[in-house]
């Protein structure tokens, strides 16, 4: 054995060894956590605006566009921030029935909306920088001043938002999200849903609509039968008891069918483009109220 593992040895057997107990609480403290990351409902890509859409953007977002955001460029809601009555006075200046609608888009219809209801507050959530803008230039066009729009993460938004804070919440033609391994991000789901009920008045209502049958079972496995909500459909309709993959749209019409109670079309919606290039490719327009209960 060399000198230096004499060293080695020597030292090895003065070094008192750690005990097992206190090892394991070492290795404890020093193991990091992680928070699971939320399922979103959207992947943010970066969207460039064209020389209308910026100036838009430069025009009208100091008035439109509210500051929700934790900071500059996030989607996440600012820490303490609540969404009650008294932030709907500063903002709107009235305390006048405030609606909400998920993914505004192109701002089609919560624009046409506004000016046809003055006396209702609405508030934009969309993520996508094209979409806001847009929405803002229709705002700014047409001097909306009962129109707001944040851009901000909505199942969050929703965390933040006091009780019986708003009249309606709408939710058009979200994303889909056709493969099956994703329905996991879907917008509708129990939890959103938990929030929106608290957030809504007693009796109001969460309007939705697809254009994916797929996505209108998704809507009644959710919402059917939740605590808090009633189904105000009239009309019966058949749906596919089973879900289908992307691609695979034509084989529900061989599967177990069961009738579902939807609405009449929602005469407060505009048609918008993409509802229309809906119709124009022979998809049925599902459309759903759930009221608070």
């Amino acid at each position: 054995m060399s000198q230096e593992s004499d060293q080695l040895h020597e030292t090895a057997q003065d070094t008192p060894t750690q005990p097992a107990e206190s090892a394991a609480a070492q290795a404890e403290e020093t193991t990091p956590t992680f928070t699971p990351r939320p399922v979103l409902s959207f992947v943010r890509r970066s969207g460039r605006l064209d020389a209308r859409l910026q100036r838009a953007w430069d025009n009208f977002a100091d008035h439109y566009l509210l500051r929700l955001d934790e900071r500059e460029g996030s989607l996440d809601v600012a820490d303490g921030f609540t969404l009650d009555a008294d932030f709907v006075r500063r903002t709107w200046g009235n305390g006048n029935p405030l609606v909400i609608e998920i993914g505004s888009g192109q701002g089609e219809n919560v624009a046409a909306a506004a000016a046809a209801h003055p006396d209702t507050n609405f508030l934009a959530l969309e993520v996508y920088d094209p979409g806001v803008a847009h929405t803002l230039l229709l705002a700014g066009k047409h001097e909306l001043g009962n129109l707001r729009i944040a851009q901000v993460n909505a199942p969050e938004l929703f965390l933040h938002c006091a009780p019986g804070v708003a009249a309606e919440v709408w939710t058009f033609f979200p994303d889909p999200w056709p493969k099956m391994k994703h329905h996991k991000r879907r917008i509708v789901q129990p939890q959103l849903a938990a929030s929106i009920r608290r957030t809504l008045v007693d009796g109001g209502a969460w309007r939705i609509a697809t254009d994916i049958e797929d996505y209108a079972l998704h809507v009644h496995e959710v919402m059917d039968g939740l605590d808090g909500w009633r189904n105000a459909g009239t009309l019966t309709v058949s749906l596919p008891t089973g879900h289908v993959g992307k691609g695979n749209a034509e084989l529900a019409a061989d599967m177990p069918h069961a009738d579902f109670m939807e609405s009449e079309r929602f005469d407060g919606r505009v048609l918008t483009n993409f509802e229309r290039k809906g119709l124009e490719a022979g998809r049925t327009i599902h459309d759903f109220t759930y009221v608070t209960c």
